[in-house]
């Protein structure tokens, strides 16, 4: 039985303006797998996230060609943006926290999917929380509003928030960008389990992270998709491209 991949992407070109910020994508992303991005900073990584969850919409100045398939289905058929957007959560490199209490951040996604019952919003809330490694920091003041927390707790609330919307699909566009390195090591140690229940595109400008994460692993530069491979073939010098070689080593980026 042929394994039909989650997301397929077939000549996808981004564009903004005149400008072109990525160009002729082919990729495939299959289920339950983590799937690394990397490249320098202007290469297109957040670009092809925003088009995974249809933020070309709010962007009047962006557009994008090509196929991009989801499920089987063209994301461009998606009448429903949010049924869309619970499939596929997105977690961007700096918190954008909703005025709401640390409670209600996480409870706001199962309230919109009809849950109601206090204690069933309780356990997927401390669930979240403690899967976004800040449970233990919180859980006295779940009252208080998101906001006050600090930068990097406000960061994993965002994560526990595109956690609680059970997403088949999760984008983390430099997640740890605002999270001090023990605190990134657990969040990555559940990225690992979380594999088991979805599919994970990880955009990092860390390589080190991509390489300890990533079942696969793509590399953008300058608007262009250069190679695609088992993460550690990337590492280990089994890569076609030279360029792909000089930025895990670390040559330039």
């Amino acid at each position: 039985m042929v394994d039909t991949p989650l997301l397929s992407v077939n000549r996808l070109s981004i564009h903004y303006g005149d400008k072109t910020a990525l160009s002729g994508v082919n990729l495939d992303v299959h289920r339950n797998e983590i799937f690394g991005i990397i490249g320098p900073a202007g290469s297109g990584k957040t670009s092809f996230l925003r088009v995974l969850n249809r933020m070309d919409d709010f962007n009047t100045d962006m557009r994008f060609e090509g196929d991009v398939t989801f499920g089987g289905q063209d994301i461009r058929t998606w009448r429903n943006l949010y049924a869309l957007r619970r499939k596929i959560g997105v977690v961007f490199p700096l918190p954008v926290g909703l005025p709401l209490s640390v409670y209600d951040n996480v409870a706001l996604s199962p309230r919109l999917r009809g849950i109601k019952k206090k204690a069933d919003l309780d356990v997927i809330v401390e669930r979240c929380l403690r899967r976004a490694a800040l449970w233990d920091e919180v859980k006295d003041r779940l009252t208080a509003l998101g906001s006050l927390l600090s930068g990097g707790q406000q960061q994993r609330l965002t994560i526990a928030r595109a956690l609680s919307q059970e997403p088949q699909l999760l984008l983390l566009d430099e997640f740890s960008i605002a999270v001090d390195p023990v605190t990134t090591m657990k969040i990555e140690d559940v990225l690992r389990e979380l594999k088991g229940e979805m599919t994970i595109i990880l955009v990092t400008n860390l390589v080190q992270q991509a390489r300890r994460l990533a079942d696969r692993t793509a590399f953008f530069l300058m608007g262009e998709c250069v190679e695609i491979g088992d993460t550690e073939d990337l590492f280990t010098g089994e890569v076609q491209d030279p360029r792909t070689r000089e930025y895990v080593e670390g040559r330039f980026g």
